[in-house]
């Protein structure tokens, strides 16, 4: 190899040395994606140990704090918040017609375990009804958290298909002066309620967590507790 084609080899060389690196390209901000509320799973006894205790207050509450029903999880399928708890509930399911009337249909109310044949002899309870969860936090909600709550499918035990008989006897009791009058129900209900409770970051009073740890210490001390926070 000739001189000159070394030198020319050699400024080739340090050219490459001394050219800037191509700036790296950053992420689009568009890309960064929010954590999703992390589901939690637990005994029932840990679940109670997990519910706040404050006193309750009942002052200012009005049924209609708390708007329902929307239109549901399906704004374009023409049934509200309550119809489609019924067709997401039923054993059997039911013929959906004009304006999303239900005809037909079978459900099973595990309150009371009744089979119900007709849409209309249902209610939607909540499972912590709409005084209690004001009682419980929600006086301090947002009028759209507040409809949230009222409308909430985003966990299956927020809201349940039950007889109406056994939801105007529920009315809005807790645990300490109301449980489902089937034994077979009862370890489900506390579940469920105390899954409502801290997915929505609702309070208990003394007497409420006092029934609480009876069942979570006693005939229910099998039953596992699952929920997401709400966001």
């Amino acid at each position: 190899m000739n001189r000159r084609m070394i030198t020319a080899l050699s400024l080739a060389l340090a050219a490459a040395v001394l050219a800037p690196a191509a700036p790296a390209t950053a992420a689009p901000a568009s890309t960064a994606v929010r954590s999703a509320p992390v589901a939690a799973v637990t005994t029932l006894a840990d679940a109670v140990g997990q519910v706040k205790v404050t006193e309750e207050n009942r002052a200012g509450y009005t049924r209609s704090s708390f708007r329902h029903w929307n239109a549901g999880e399906n704004a374009t399928d023409g049934c509200n918040t309550r119809a489609e708890v019924l067709l997401a509930e039923a054993v059997v399911a039911p013929t959906v017609g004009a304006g999303c009337k239900l005809t037909g249909g079978t459900w099973t109310s595990y309150y009371d375990g009744q089979e119900v044949t007709s849409a209309g002899a249902l209610d939607i309870d909540h499972m912590v009804p709409l005084a209690e969860a004001w009682d419980s936090g929600a006086s301090a909600w947002t009028p759209a958290r507040r409809e949230a709550y009222a409308n909430d499918q985003g966990a299956h035990v927020s809201l349940v298909a039950v007889t109406a008989r056994s939801n105007r006897q529920k009315s809005d009791q807790d645990p300490a002066d109301w449980m489902p009058p089937s034994p077979d129900a009862q370890c489900r209900y506390i579940g469920e309620w105390v899954s409502t409770k801290l997915r929505w970051q609702l309070t208990a009073d003394d007497r409420e967590l006092e029934a609480l740890k009876v069942y979570a210490d006693g005939p229910c001390e099998n039953t596992i507790v699952r929920y997401t926070p709400a966001t």
